[in-house]
């Protein structure tokens, strides 16, 4: 038998080199352009790798685990980021430095995905809360990195400190080995049809696309606040990057008081509360021309993204004990899909309408989400008749 604890801390840990990944990645960045005089072609063609792979590591973790568990595929996938980390830095062709951005996106999107399902599977009650405290970890990985390599840098060369990321990742496979984890829901073959008639599922397809509005404006906030903030605000780059950050202060704050809220009322008033706070956010950003007010505003858009992913995949984990990972693939997969054509949209529309119309857009994800929330809230009542 495993230990819930301990397997809850593998979780942790996992969704933390998560976190820990991507923020690194985007700090190499600028590195490697510089390294291999890259311009913005092929920078974009190099970026482009990353979601790419993120989409691989969210489709392949789902029916892997179903199958064969976690501890290998957690354990792989570590020792893949640290070595594509790794490679990043000491690789002087540029077709290995695109092999390992790949090879980042893909072992980011198994430790992400595999995180969460995880936690679904040992949470029989309260899966959204325990949900929302593990991404309370990738809030710590997210916000801590930057902070380190801040001060590490002042006294190390970068590529040693990437090197030193890369082995404290590698120095977290010898727990996830030391463990026992849950045994597989589906040691004696994975069910194909099963699986496949999962796609057929109106609750999974529901649910997915509430996340793929949520995954696309957390991308456009993410993407897009630090060129409105410096075009419309007039805030210098450092300042607007500053206000960025503070969303994840506010996601993580969130999702830290989740833990305990989610245990206590229902989850939809809380989802409906939480797309409130992104709408009335983005509202202010629309009108204010105020600094002050801004960054404000943007703390109240990071609390309302606390809640969409760990109650939806809460709910998911739910209703689909039996073959949670794959449906955690599909909503995922779908998800990411939202944030790479929302986003891509998105930038068709600020070169038309100028980036004011950034609030505006996310407004109008924001209804279509109160639409799905609405028909899910009608299927659960449906459900429990």
């Amino acid at each position: 038998m495993y230990k819930r604890k301990k397997v809850f801390a593998a979780a942790c840990i996992s969704i933390l080199l998560f976190g820990i990944l991507f923020i690194s990645l985007g700090s190499i960045l600028p590195v490697l352009t510089e390294k291999f005089q890259i311009g913005d072609l092929k920078k974009g063609g190099l970026v482009s790798l990353l979601p790419i792979g993120l989409l691989a590591g969210s489709l392949i973790f789902g029916p892997f685990v179903d199958r064969y568990g976690y501890k290998f595929l957690l354990a792989t996938s570590v020792i893949l980021a640290a070595s594509a980390l790794e490679g990043l830095i000491i690789t002087s062709s540029f077709f290995i430095l695109q092999i390992c951005i790949f090879i980042a996106g893909f072992a980011g999107g198994i430790l992400n995905g595999g995180a969460n399902s995880l936690v679904s599977d040992i949470s029989a009650e309260d899966k959204g809360a325990n949900l929302s405290l593990l991404g309370v970890f990738f809030g710590i990985g997210a916000l801590g990195m930057p902070l380190l390599l801040g001060i590490l840098s002042k006294h190390f060369e970068f590529s040693f400190i990437v090197s030193g990321i890369a082995l404290f990742m590698l120095m977290t496979v010898v727990y996830i080995f030391l463990i026992k984890f849950p045994a597989p829901k589906q040691a004696q073959g994975f069910p194909l049809k099963a699986g496949i008639k999962l796609l057929k599922e109106p609750a999974l397809l529901l649910t997915s696309f509430f996340l793929f509005f949520e995954s696309g404006i957390e991308g456009l906030i993410n993407n897009w606040t630090t060129t409105f903030l410096e075009g419309e605000i007039h805030a210098p780059p450092d300042k607007a990057l500053y206000a960025l950050s503070f969303t994840v202060v506010g996601l993580t704050v969130a999702r830290l008081l989740l833990g305990s809220l989610l245990k206590k009322s229902s989850s939809m008033p809380v989802l409906f509360v939480s797309l409130l706070l992104i709408a009335l956010g983005n509202a202010v950003l629309a009108f204010t021309s105020s600094y002050g007010v801004a960054f404000t505003a943007l703390i109240f858009v990071g609390a309302g993204f606390a809640a969409g992913f760990p109650v939806v995949l809460g709910y998911l984990g739910q209703l689909y004990k039996d073959l949670s990972g794959t449906a955690f693939s599909i909503a995922l997969v779908i998800a990411l899909t939202g944030n790479s054509l929302i986003n891509y949209i998105f930038g068709i529309v600020a070169s038309q309408y100028t980036i004011r119309s950034l609030p505006v857009v996310v407004i109008f994800c924001v209804a279509c989400m109160f639409i799905i929330l609405f028909l899910m809230r009608r299927m659960i009542h449906k459900s429990a008749d």
